[in-house]
């Protein structure tokens, strides 16, 4: 590794990187004590090249959708899905189809390609839930579980009454909070039904939550409509919808990382959505807190059938 202050060389396994301008800042700090007042790209760096042997598994063979910030915060944001002709040839891409035509879409296999990702100013990734070899067959479904405030309290008891749910269904899960406001819950799936069946049941499943626990739960996609109460939000598990990727850095003040937590850590009330940052996510990872869930995949017959019995 080496650097000059303009340009800074990293090795990834038999690629080396090219980093431009690391100390440009890309993140502001969020004032707590201890953590550093900015976030440059090349903390950034760092931080994914510590990560990657825990967060490639969770992007191997998946098409992207990039969240860049190429001034840092305060300058624009592009949501790129399309692969620049610029880029290597040996970043890999998905050709995917779309209404009217195709996308090409980046898919980060490897280290070296995440680090080029980074010197991008891509600060965010979003997955698909699908992989490149049967892209319309989900093989993840992901429960968005939207606070209607900063108060966390609501998002853990939404989080423990779908996992009691899921469990009743047959279903095994993990949560991860995003980085931002809320929590997902992610449910591993053996990819033989399409998109629109896993978004169905999907749906019904939410919504048979919601019945019970109507003063706390809705499914109510407009603002206005959903009160006081949590969103319980199904729509990324639609074709061509994305959700924020395990360890990914979310585009806010302190660097905050979405960071998947085993169930027995959502029963820290101290717990939040930013409780991980660049600075400890690291330590989050190696404890593997979804150990053997992600091995557990379902179809979802069996799960649907024992769906209908409740809802009658």
């Amino acid at each position: 590794m080496s650097g000059d202050g303009a340009t800074r060389t990293v090795r990834a396994g038999r690629r080396t990187v090219e980093v431009h301008r690391p100390d440009k800042v890309l993140l502001p700090g969020d004032g707590r004590a201890g953590h550093p007042g900015a976030y440059t790209k090349g903390d950034l760096v760092d931080y994914h090249r510590a990560v990657a042997p825990f967060m490639l598994p969770h992007l191997r063979g998946r098409p992207l959708m990039l969240e860049r910030y190429p001034d840092g915060l305060d300058g624009p944001r592009f949501m790129q899905k399309n692969t620049p002709g610029h880029y290597p040839e040996w970043i890999a891409r998905a050709e995917v189809a779309k209404e009217g035509g195709t996308v090409c879409h980046t898919v980060c296999d490897d280290t070296a390609t995440l680090l080029y990702l980074v010197d991008q100013a891509a600060i965010t990734l979003h997955r698909w839930l699908s992989r490149t070899g049967a892209v319309d067959r989900p093989d993840r479904l992901v429960f968005d579980l939207d606070p209607p405030g900063e108060d966390f309290a609501p998002v853990r008891e939404a989080a423990s009454l779908l996992r009691e749910l899921l469990d009743e269904l047959g279903l095994p899960c993990a949560p991860m909070t995003t980085g931002s406001r809320g929590l997902h819950v992610v449910v591993p799936l053996k990819g033989h039904q399409e998109y629109d069946d896993v978004l169905a049941f999907a749906h019904d499943v939410a919504g048979t939550l919601a019945a019970a626990h109507p003063g706390r739960l809705t499914t109510a996609a407009r603002k206005k409509d959903r009160g006081k109460r949590l969103y319980l939000d199904v729509q990324r598990n639609a074709y061509a919808q994305t959700a924020v990727a395990p360890f990914t850095v979310r585009a806010l003040p302190g660097a905050p990382v979405a960071a998947p937590l085993s169930w027995s850590q959502l029963d820290d009330p101290g717990l939040h959505a930013r409780r991980w940052t660049i600075a400890d996510a690291v330590e989050q990872a190696r404890t593997d807190p979804w150990a053997g869930t992600m091995s557990r995949a379902r179809t979802l017959g069996p799960a649907r059938r024992r769906l209908n019995a409740l809802r009658g």
